[in-house]
């Protein structure tokens, strides 16, 4: 195989790994030890943005700070262990590497937790980089030359769109197809099963040209 150096950027939540099942249960364990309502159920349909975004519909804003603490705390003995891959999270990660590219992790998660979920996972990106969200992406896609990025949130998109990426969208979390599209995404894949065919056409076509014309 002809080997390129390519790096493709990809988002954790919902692009690699089904959060919902972690999530959901540290939200209802979060619940019960603050005596704080929240809708477990509902949190887990808009994934992506920082957990202070969620949190900020079930707590005052001055106490926003210490319950994302204890969120992110009690996380690890929770949410690891219910969260899958999501389909075709190793073979994408993979197939960057089999084609001598680099592949990045940039997420909005607490960058310690996020290193749990890959390590868990046995997924091994070259880099993983946190705590970034939407345009606040392009620090680190361009830090690490990502010349592709890959999520499935608008806020991903707008996050290589800022770093001057190619936007390759997957509709598997809360952002359907149309709305991907509209903000726009230069690429959508059904899920990550289809991206490693669609890395060796990439490649194949013209590794070394900008991500847009």
């Amino acid at each position: 195989m002809t080997l390129f150096n390519v790096t493709v950027g990809f988002d954790l939540d919902m692009t690699l790994i089904d959060s919902r099942p972690g999530i959901h249960a540290c939200y209802r364990a979060l619940a019960e030890r603050t005596g704080t309502y929240i809708d477990a159920d509902l949190a887990i349909t808009r994934l992506g943005p920082p957990l202070e975004e969620e949190l900020i519909n079930w707590f005052p804003a001055q106490d926003i700070p210490a319950t994302a603490d204890l969120y992110r705390g009690m996380y690890p003995s929770i949410a690891i262990t219910a969260t899958p891959a999501m389909p075709g999270a190793h073979n994408a990660v993979a197939a960057v590497r089999e084609a001598g590219g680099r592949a990045v992790v940039v997420t909005a998660k607490y960058e310690p937790n996020a290193k749990l979920h890959l390590a868990h996972l046995g997924i091994e990106p070259d880099a993983v980089v946190g705590n970034l969200w939407a345009e606040a992406k392009a620090a680190a896609l361009r830090e690490h030359n990502a010349a592709v990025y890959v999520g499935d949130h608008t806020g991903d998109v707008r996050g290589a769109r800022a770093a001057g990426a190619l936007s390759v969208t997957v509709p598997t979390g809360p952002c359907d197809a149309q709305e991907l599209a509209a903000a726009g995404a230069d690429v959508i894949l059904a899920d990550l099963t289809e991206f490693p065919g669609w890395l060796s056409a990439y490649l194949g076509a013209d590794p070394a040209a900008p991500a847009r014309a």
